[in-house]
């Protein structure tokens, strides 16, 4: 099993602004506390894909965990929006796919997307308003996301939901544009194998390496220097120096990063026995779902 330098975590966003708020990358090293990583001026999407390429450039040999989900539900239909002609094969033509619709929308975000007149027949939006598509309920699930509900892992929200605190899906459509963005430069597990060399993307969920860090299920959000201390000890990982702000954006990504440092060491988490060679072209999977 390859054993990486760094581990690095990304607490990604859907808000359709130049400057994010849920935005926040924390990277830690094979030993030591985790630290932020923040650029004068604060992150855009563009600057988190221009951090990535060079990444990529520097063959860094670190594993980078993204909060969002790459794709949307496949398996359960055979496709990811059945009855629509221009569905896509794969997760890359996915990516094409909603980049060719939002390629107009500032700062990588996906409103034309979710507003168009086919793919809206997929999506709950704001507004009482739910594609006649969408599937009823709380909506399609891809695998790891029934899985991870089923076994009590985590209690995933459908992609398609655009409604609440807890939804997910326009963080992955701007994702998915970055993704595009990237074009390849960095492989992503499990789409792509593990290389012997250079960055790695994965897909993670900050909930696991919260609970992983003892922090129980009634309170996910750690926001004060004292509970981002608890949970980092909880990890083995030492503390952090003190923050100039505690909200649950940047603690998020330096517990998962802390966590990460661990968990890509298990060998079992890179082969899940729930993961088909299907699921893992098709839809992915969370890393660190068993």
């Amino acid at each position: 099993m390859r054993r990486f330098a760094a581990t690095a975590c990304i607490d990604w966003s859907g808000q359709a602004v130049a400057q994010p708020k849920g935005l926040a990358v924390a990277i830690a090293r094979e030993s030591g506390p985790p630290a932020l990583i923040e650029p004068e001026g604060g992150w855009t999407r563009g600057g988190i894909l221009d951090w990535l390429r060079s990444l990529a450039k520097a063959k860094a040999d670190i594993v980078i965990g993204l909060d969002l989900s790459p794709t949307f539900p496949f398996l359960d239909t055979g496709a990811y929006f059945p009855g629509w002609s221009e569905s896509p094969a794969d997760p890359r033509a996915l990516w094409a796919l909603v980049e060719r619709i939002a390629a107009d929308d500032p700062h990588m975000s996906a409103n034309s997307f979710v507003d168009h007149l086919e793919a809206s027949r997929y999506f709950r939006r704001h507004g009482g308003r739910e594609g006649d598509r969408f599937g009823g309920g709380i909506g399609r699930l891809r695998e790891v996301e029934r899985h991870q509900r089923a076994t009590g892992q985590a209690n995933s929200w459908s992609c398609f939901n655009l409604v609440g605190a807890g939804q997910v899906g326009k963080s992955s459509l701007t994702g998915m544009r970055m993704l595009h963005a990237l074009d390849g430069a960095i492989p992503f597990w499990p789409f792509d194998p593990v290389p012997d060399e250079g960055p790695l993307l994965i897909e993670i969920y900050t909930s696991l390496a919260a609970r992983a860090a003892g922090v129980g299920k009634g309170r996910s959000k750690v926001r004060d220097a004292e509970g981002l201390r608890m949970a980092l000890t909880a990890l083995g990982s030492p503390d952090c120096p003190p923050l100039a702000r505690y909200d649950d954006h940047a603690t998020d990504a330096l517990i998962t990063a802390a966590w990460l440092r661990e968990a890509v060491q298990m060998q079992g988490l890179w082969s899940p026995e729930g993961m088909s060679g299907r699921i893992a072209q098709l839809e992915g999977w969370t890393f660190g779902i068993r």
